[in-house]
């Protein structure tokens, strides 16, 4: 209970993404919120790991961990300012940054405290921390600089720090104690996400009471979401989990990191662009918008970009986890980005109108599909 706890704080900040990105909608914004959501994802991926190899609940590991939850709790509330510079000591980039070198030292302070008496997992941490290390230099220093030199140096570091970690993981591999609390941790926070998206989106601004076609918006965005749920929950997850386990020991853990790390955390992001092109939706049907006639790059780039980026990336889970992908899927997964010139051109509306259609049509696609897995003979997990 005490990691759902944890991980309900780290949902609250990824949906204060959205409020980042729906204070200006741009290329740029978007293209910064997807800096963001990554920096996230990818701080809060290693507690998975804590929480499998260390009860977080108990002791000093507790303690720690809402030390961390406290320091992810104030990134939260400074995000929708991620790039606005202050002459206070401490501005909200500074202290975002700051915030996201605390989440990451905890976890690194964690981990080699329980690596004390296993020499292995404490090899792989020092290939582990010195990329994480490294990146806060940049991090920092962006922060400081602000504008263009700030998303310079924040993608530098993301990159330092996945890119670096992938190498150290791949030289010396995890140790992965349950699949099935692996597994669930990543499945919580998708479907919290998914939860608490929808939430994001209907609590959108508003200068005027709901009226009809708002209402209606907001039911085609829950039918979206469910869509959404249903496309991961209903059989995927399941057989993934099952697929992971049935991996050799030696090799569950890389198994398991390249398939939820690559594969899984896209999905997270994915709902929640959805979740912004809802809110757009729904802004645009309140009068918030100068014109209200159609949809727009920056909302339909959300919408139908962030339902591409959702089934694609459950494509690449499927592949990495049940071992079987069909092109039919991939061509289905692709709709939503040859429908975004439509979807841009057509009433707010409209735009949701055709992507719930969309995603309504991709669910029954896919229960096919997977009946299709269960018959004899057919292709079983290759995760070799």
């Amino acid at each position: 209970m005490f990691e759902i706890f944890f991980d309900l704080v780290f949902v609250f900040a990824l949906t204060r993404v959205i409020t980042f990105m729906a204070g200006s909608p741009s290329a740029l914004t978007l293209a910064q919120g997807l800096l963001l959501l990554l920096l996230l994802l990818y701080s809060w991926g290693p507690y998975t790991w804590v929480g499998n190899l260390v009860r977080p609940d108990v002791g000093l590991v507790r303690a720690a961990t809402l030390v961390a939850m406290a320091a992810i709790f104030v990134a939260a509330l400074v995000l929708p300012d991620a790039w606005k510079q202050s002459p206070g000591l401490l501005d909200a980039p500074l202290t975002l940054a700051l915030a996201y070198v605390v989440g990451r030292a905890v976890q690194l302070a964690i981990l080699f405290w329980v690596s004390a008496t296993n020499p292995a997992l404490r090899s792989t941490l020092r290939f582990f921390s010195l990329p994480v290390i490294l990146a806060w230099l940049p991090l920092i220093v962006g922060a400081l600089l602000g504008g263009a030199a700030q998303t310079a140096l924040w993608t530098a570091a993301l990159l330092v720090d996945i890119g670096g970690a992938r190498i150290a993981s791949a030289l010396r591999p995890w140790q992965l104690g349950s699949v099935d609390h692996f597994t669930e941790r990543f499945g919580l926070v998708l479907i919290i996400a998914l939860g608490e998206s929808l939430i994001s989106a209907g609590e959108g601004p508003r200068t005027m009471a709901p009226v009809g076609a708002a209402v209606l918006a907001a039911l085609l965005g829950l039918t979206s979401t469910v869509c959404l749920w249903w496309l991961y929950f209903d059989r995927l997850a399941p057989a993934a989990r099952k697929a992971v386990s049935t991996v050799p020991v030696e090799r569950r853990a890389s198994v398991a990191g390249d398939a939820y790390g690559i594969g899984h955390s896209p999905l997270i992001i994915g709902a929640i662009y959805v979740a912004l092109g809802i809110e757009e939706v729904i802004a645009q049907l309140t009068e918030e918008s100068a014109h209200p006639d159609r949809l727009g790059w920056e909302a339909a780039t959300a919408l139908y970009g962030g339902a591409a980026l959702y089934l694609l990336s459950r494509l690449v889970f499927r592949r990495l986890t049940v071992g079987a992908a069909y092109p039919t899927q991939v061509v289905a997964a692709l709709l939503p980005l040859a429908l975004l010139p439509i979807g841009r051109s057509l009433p707010p509306l409209a735009a949701l109108t055709v992507l719930t259609a969309l995603l309504i049509g991709v669910t029954w696609f896919e229960r096919r599909v997977d009946r299709r897995d269960e018959r004899p003979g057919s292709a079983q997990p290759d995760l070799s």
